[in-house]
């Protein structure tokens, strides 16, 4: 098998275990008929009046028919939100998912469709009414069903009266278009919002409700995943304002945002009034690179996770895994303990310090690298959210850009002769968003490798300059016909990102 095959396999063995129905059979069971209970991760809920299931997301369609099967005449009424097009999944996505993701013929649920490319509209605030209207109606021996996961945030926009939902989504595009990280989003989001941070808990109270969690965010944060609609918030309105001000953007508000922001509580919800509570988080980036990387060792390679928080600009993140790759290729060629070595070690612990990534330990990781030689191929895993800051007006998404330019880097480095071992190194990078939309574009992210900087040329494409439109997706579309393109159609699952770097010997002839 090539290395692209294998890199396409092990994204597609990382997708398999985040699949929502199976998350679903295997944490939630409903037992007993006289005093029936749900069974959540060994924690027992009594099921004393009415359940009811709301839930919002990319993954929603598919954890909503697996919750309805197990829970089958107990469910009351359901409403899930779901992003435009995921009822059409059976026509574009991944062959496994078509059946799972399907709801049966009458169905005590009801499916609304709302934020198409992933942002607010008019679909999406109708859906956050009715879920609104739900909560509020529920009584203390009622359950709420509470089913969470990414894009869950564009599908609650209920802002807070007199804002507009233009006029909130406006601002959330001009955060976004400004490099704000998906954190930063969310935290101004569920200020200006009646659901998220905690919104829906309070409303439904006092009913008992439980959260069932598929997390797209860097570190599983309850409180961030989704705008966080059933978890106290750690954040307060001053944390708003210092987002706001830190992109400029504090005095071209309007005034509906100025007002809520000037009468909101200075202080977050206290965590005792959520007593009524529990959130459960299911599935997440590091649980799919667990399962890449077991299926890479049963290929055959030395397979390793760097993180599964890797977030920053989109450009130091390229770098950071052209550094890595031109390491890995010393070891190959038994230079990694010379200067060269020591040098790109140095640069890659103090890029790595600069881009603060959680939890990665790079010396440790450096560490278990050492020995790898050419008899056997190693795998690169890693996961998270990268940033890209527009600058141009281009399509593409951050996994293309990323893609394109590792391969950009991977070109200089040969360039100057600064890595001549990668020559000696058959060298692939992956990188591809899990819900199967990478931006705007029908792809979820590309694959790229050294040659692909002067492929391009002969093609009369250009990578700088496509790069400067942040026009990546219009590069990998021209380019060989689209042939490094990662398109697997919407998934109907979302844990962020994931990145996979493989490399191996070049066979000697």
């Amino acid at each position: 098998m090539s290395l692209r095959e294998h890199a396409l396999s092990l994204f597609r063995g990382a997708l398999g275990t985040v699949r929502p129905a199976p998350m679903l059979r295997r944490a939630l069971k409903l037992q007993g008929d006289g005093s029936p209970q749900l069974l959540v991760k060994d924690q027992a809920f009594p099921l004393k009046r009415d359940l009811y299931l709301v839930g919002f997301g990319k993954a929603v369609l598919g954890m909503a028919a697996a919750a309805e099967e197990i829970l089958g005449d107990h469910l009351t009424r359901g409403i899930p939100g779901c992003l435009c097009g995921c009822t059409d999944l059976w026509c574009n996505c991944l062959s496994y998912l078509t059946r799972e993701m399907l709801l049966k013929p009458h169905s005590r649920i009801k499916v609304i469709e709302g934020a198409k490319n992933n942002l607010p509209d008019a679909e999406a605030l109708k859906g956050a009414v009715a879920i609104q209207e739900l909560a509020e109606g529920l009584t203390a021996d009622d359950l709420l069903l509470v089913l969470i996961s990414g894009g869950g945030s564009a599908l609650l926009p209920a802002p807070i009266p007199p804002i507009l939902l233009e006029e909130k989504e406006k601002l959330t595009k001009l955060l976004a278009s400004r490099g704000a990280a998906i954190q930063e989003l969310n935290i101004v989001r569920k200020t200006l919002s009646v659901l998220k941070g905690g919104g829906l808990a309070q409303l439904a109270h006092p009913a008992r409700v439980v959260s069932l969690i598929l997390s797209d965010v860097i570190g599983d944060p309850l409180d961030i995943i989704a705008s966080g609609p059933t978890a106290p918030s750690s954040h307060s309105v001053q944390d708003c304002l210092q987002i706001l001000t830190k992109y400029n953007l504090l005095h071209s508000l309007p005034k509906s945002v100025e007002m809520v922001l000037s009468s909101s509580p200075t202080k977050p919800t206290a965590p005792e009034n959520y007593s009524h509570v529990s959130n459960i988080i299911l599935g997440s980036n590091r649980l799919a690179l667990e399962e890449a990387r077991r299926q890479a060792e049963g290929l055959g390679y030395a397979a390793l996770v760097l993180s599964a928080a890797v977030q920053g600009e989109v450009g130091r993140v390229a770098t950071l895994y052209c550094q890595l790759i031109q390491l890995l290729c010393l070891g190959f060629s038994s230079l990694a303990e010379g200067p060269l070595g020591d040098e790109l070690r140095g640069n890659l612990l103090q890029l790595a310090a600069e881009l603060q990534i959680p939890g990665l330990h790079l010396e440790e990781f450096l560490q278990a690298l050492q020995g790898l030689g050419p008899d056997r191929p190693v795998c690169i895993l890693a996961g998270g959210e990268t940033t890209v800051q527009l600058q141009g007006t281009g399509k593409g998404g951050r996994n293309q850009e990323l893609a394109l330019r590792v391969g950009l880097g991977l070109h200089r480095a040969q360039a100057t002769g600064a890595s001549s071992p990668q020559g000696r190194c058959e060298i692939l990078f992956l990188s591809g968003g899990t819900d199967g939309q990478d931006g705007p574009t029908e792809a979820a992210g590309a694959f790229c490798s050294p040659g692909l900087v002067a492929e391009a040329l002969q093609e009369g494409l250009d990578v700088e300059a496509f790069l400067r439109n942040n026009d990546s997706y219009t590069f990998f579309s021209q380019f060989q016909g689209g042939h490094h393109l990662l398109v697997t159609g919407l998934t109907g699952t979302n844990v962020m990102d994931i990145q996979a770097i493989l490399i191996r010997a070049m066979e000697r002839s």
